[in-house]
């Protein structure tokens, strides 16, 4: 396999720590990118004790500007990515009577807004190279409509969008777009929004069991 590239937003916990620690195991180069300093460092150390393939950088993924400005200097420093795994994301599964004003815009901001600026400050770069490939990590919510998560179910909804949008707007480019929906995964997520592992559908964890975090 051709070593790559890959940056990884959210890739200091949950899916996105795993599948770097996945792809690292197989060979890539890795670039985490998040918000949290100290997080992305414990990260990038438990991956590759050696720090010559992790990369990290610290970015607040809602803001365009520090986006724009990250992807230029990962651009400089360490090459143009060749996937872009897009799986910061945020959000508790709220009632529309608890949800204050705030959560609606937080829920747009991330993962909606922070994915599409992701994929629009690499567009052009992967054009002009002539490769590239987006994967977005959505959750399998952004399908169904159901009570108790008025924030979390429509940017999820506008995930899958993008996701059809971007798809079909890069068609004709050498440039890839994926989507991968999963169910419900054991992650810090619920750690931090204990209300969220209550109010998932019974049915849900039926049909799709648990996954471990881990990446194996």
């Amino acid at each position: 396999m051709t070593e790559q590239l890959i940056l990884i937003t959210g890739g200091s916990s949950g899916i996105g720590k795993a599948a770097a620690k996945l792809l690292f195991q197989k060979g890539h180069r890795i670039i985490l990118q998040a918000r949290t300093l100290d997080k992305l460092q414990a990260a990038a150390q438990e991956i590759d004790p050696s720090g010559q393939r992790v990369y990290i950088y610290s970015t607040d993924l809602t803001k365009p500007e520090a986006v724009e400005a990250a992807a230029q200097q990962i651009i400089a420093e360490v090459g143009l990515p060749d996937v872009i795994i897009n799986s910061a994301g945020a959000g508790e599964w709220l009632t529309f009577k608890e949800a204050t004003l705030s959560h609606f815009e937080e829920t747009v901001q991330s993962p909606y807004l922070a994915t599409a600026y992701t994929c629009k400050v690499f567009h052009e770069p992967m054009l002009q190279r002539g490769s590239g490939h987006f994967i977005i990590v959505n959750s399998g919510a952004c399908y169904i409509s159901l009570p108790g998560a008025v924030g979390y179910l429509p940017s999820r909804a506008a995930m899958l969008g993008f996701a059809r949008a971007l798809h079909a707007d890069l068609y004709r480019t050498p440039l890839k777009v994926s989507m991968v929906a999963f169910g419900k995964v054991n992650t810090p997520y619920f750690q931090a929004n204990p209300r969220s592992e209550a109010r998932i559908p019974k049915a849900a964890a039926i049909l799709v069991p648990p996954m471990s975090e881990a990446a194996t």
